[in-house]
């Protein structure tokens, strides 16, 4: 019987967008709103239709995707022999240039081919066979998965992990990824309008990306992504720096506040603000919490803050009082604003005394998180 020729994925391929876990159904409502409106949800993440540029579109400006992979064939291999003959028919110069070489990383799952470094062997020799280097320190990844027996290949179009937006040097202790931070900011109904205050900011990863949505600046617009060395991947040009149609707010003024006890962590994020541009419109002060106040002539806003909890920095018990501490401080001062905090801990996050509802949870690097959030009364 002649062995069937591998297919591209669903005709003219399909791009998978990677979402952090607990967070899939935040990346399907921006990947709509984006405009890939048949967007639809499926296991780790959201899929779309299309080929390299649509992938080169996602990476330049989904905030809340982890990366981007293009899924360029699917077949399949019941067995080792039928993975390396039906890997050598796919078309890997279409896709991958000779002068750049690339890394497999494969996974399989309920299938009769049930050892992962055997299918990176033989999908790598498909590979160089073709005339592309393999080499296992390549930037540049052909990821595949091996599940009840078919085979999908994919390349990864981002490199660097999405959160790396280019920008940010300084990353304090525990920092919130800015694929999660811009996630939590949706689901506190965040749309660019709103001030966001964070009391306890660290490096500002939270209120660089409130401003940096708020003034229309898109997330891939200072870092290289690995589609720039595919086949067609170097002739779309760098990501422009602001959504197409972005108006300038002429009302302008600060509008975003992180405060820290830490000088430190405020030195380092008035200068991640300066390479993000957005030094106009954010306000870092060193502060502490029982120092906070609503900022003079803003109505009121958004309150979203990842605080230490226990298991990163210090010893949960003295955490209490922090927490405590805060919450007294919002419920004194800040009536009207709506209040997010991100944590992994109930009795901290009811230690503020504040009515707050969890949504969660997501998974903060094998840390399941929780977004507690309410209204000030």
């Amino acid at each position: 019987m002649q062995d069937a020729a591998p297919s591209p994925v669903g005709g003219l391929g399909v791009v998978f967008l990677v979402a952090q876990p607990g967070l899939e159904t935040v990346l399907l409502s921006e990947a709509i709103a984006a405009g890939f409106a048949d967007a639809q949800l499926v296991p780790g993440g959201v899929e779309i239709a299309g080929g390299l540029a649509v992938a080169i579109g996602a990476n330049h400006i989904l905030r809340r995707a982890v990366r981007v992979l293009w899924r360029v064939a699917a077949f399949r291999a019941l067995h080792l022999a039928q993975l390396d003959k039906r890997a050598k028919k796919l078309a890997w110069l279409d896709w991958l240039r000779p002068d750049q070489p690339v890394r497999v990383e494969a996974v399989c799952r309920s299938s009769k081919i049930y050892h992962d470094k055997a299918a990176v062997q033989r999908i790598a020799g498909a590979i160089t066979a073709a005339g592309i280097t393999v080499a296992s320190d390549a930037t540049l990844v052909i990821k595949a998965r091996i599940e009840d027996d078919l085979c999908t290949i994919s390349i990864d179009t981002s490199g660097e992990p999405l959160h790396r937006r280019g920008h940010k040097t300084f990353v304090g202790k525990a920092p919130l990824r800015e694929t999660m931070a811009a996630g939590f900011l949706w689901q506190m109904g965040f749309d660019g309008s709103q001030a966001v205050v964070d009391p306890m900011c660290g490096s500002g990863t939270i209120v660089l990306e409130a401003a940096e949505i708020a003034a229309g600046l898109l997330p891939g617009r200072s870092r290289d992504f690995a589609f720039a060395h595919l086949v067609g991947g170097g002739n779309e040009g760098r990501c422009p720096s602001r959504s197409p149609g972005y108006l300038e707010n002429e009302e302008g003024g600060v509008r975003f506040f992180g405060y820290d006890r830490d000088d430190g962590a405020i030195r380092g994020a008035q200068g991640n603000a300066a390479r993000a541009g957005t030094s106009a419109i954010c306000h870092f002060t060193r502060q502490a919490v029982s120092d906070l106040m609503p900022p003079e002539g803003i109505a009121p806003g958004i309150i979203l803050t990842n605080p230490p909890y226990g298991a990163r920095i210090g010893e949960r018990k003295l955490l209490f009082a922090v927490y405590g501490a805060l919450g007294a401080t919002l419920r004194a001062r800040f009536a009207g604003w709506k209040v997010g905090i991100v944590t992994p801990d109930k009795g901290l996050a009811q230690a503020t005394g504040l009515s707050l509802a969890p949504l969660g949870p997501v998974d903060h690097s094998g840390t399941k998180v929780w977004l507690w959030q309410g209204v000030i009364g």
